[in-house]
């Protein structure tokens, strides 16, 4: 909405935000009432139906053509259909986030790390991207460790933003609007010794230039600089789905602080140690991330 006129954006509130939100409410009740299988498979069917006619394609396979030059037609589109597939389950699950700790749907690996973290105290930092079903392990996370501060970026449309914070409503966690209020809350979170979470991996206008594939992608320098400054465990975490709704949730030992005697430069290297490894889990799998926004600069 950056360039659009001050009426312009008065107008989209009054006018399009309503009617925006009650479809996204009357959708959300609806995939509620079914069963979480079918849920999935429902949002799947819409998603990839609806996806390749939207403009978020187009981005997505630009993005996809500059960070696999070498790749076929083919396989964009295979890559594509996956990417569809995934963010349709992630809609159909959406009401059903609770159930998804239940039973045997998410594998965990590693999930001692977070117990030796928690039974040893102090403040942590778990940190993920927009990767597989990020959404999914919210309740895992917060029953192998500490109850989560999310620093989370809100909707634009601030009816469909309290559906967001509804479906979150389970997680035992506190929301934090990205900007001042995120930087000044994760701050005193972990002052207390609690713990924050943090997706790390979309564009931030006010970020710092860090590469990612090979191009500059202007990355939250928020995550890093807090592990620095308080020297607590910066732990990545990545949830793949696997089958349907089923998931696995990693967690990894903690990234190394590097400690130059130049904060700058520790900061450049811990950021660039954050997206080597989200590179390397996209390149495993790359329908499993979020290629339909403008991560890189035109």
């Amino acid at each position: 909405m950056a360039d659009r006129t001050p009426l312009q954006r008065k107008l989209i509130r009054w006018f399009a935000h309503p009617p925006q939100a009650v479809g996204a409410w009357a959708i959300y009740g609806f995939l509620a009432v079914l069963p979480l299988d079918r849920a999935s498979a429902l949002g799947s069917w819409l998603v990839r139906a609806i996806g390749p006619r939207v403009k978020a394609d187009r981005i997505a396979r630009r993005n996809l053509e500059r960070v696999f030059p070498e790749k076929t037609a083919d396989d964009y589109d295979r890559i594509m259909r996956g990417v569809w597939h995934n963010l349709g389950c992630m809609l159909g699950e959406w009401p059903h986030l609770a159930e998804l700790d239940a039973g045997d749907r998410i594998e965990v690996v590693g999930g001692e790390i977070l117990g030796e973290l928690r039974d040893r105290g102090g403040p942590a930092i778990l940190i993920a991207g927009h990767y597989g079903s990020w959404e999914a392990a919210g309740h895992t996370l917060n029953r192998l460790g500490k109850p989560l501060t999310v620093i989370y970026r809100p909707a634009q449309n601030r009816w469909v933003n309290k559906l967001v914070l509804w479906a979150r409503r389970d997680y035992n966690a506190t929301p934090l609007a990205k900007g001042r209020e995120a930087a000044v809350g994760a701050m005193e979170t972990l002052k207390r010794g609690d713990w924050i979470g943090v997706l790390f991996d979309q564009k931030l206008n006010e970020g710092v230039p860090v590469p990612f594939f090979g191009r500059d992608a202007m990355t939250s320098p928020l995550p890093a600089r807090l592990a620095l400054a308080f020297r607590c465990p910066l732990v990545p975490t990545r949830t793949e789905r696997l089958s349907g709704s089923h998931f696995r949730l990693t967690i990894y030992p903690p990234l190394e602080l590097p400690e130059t005697g130049d904060r700058n430069e520790d900061l450049d290297i811990l950021m660039r140690r954050m997206n080597e490894l989200l590179e390397g889990w996209i390149r495993e799998k790359p329908e499993q991330w979020f290629w339909v926004h403008k991560r890189w600069p035109d």
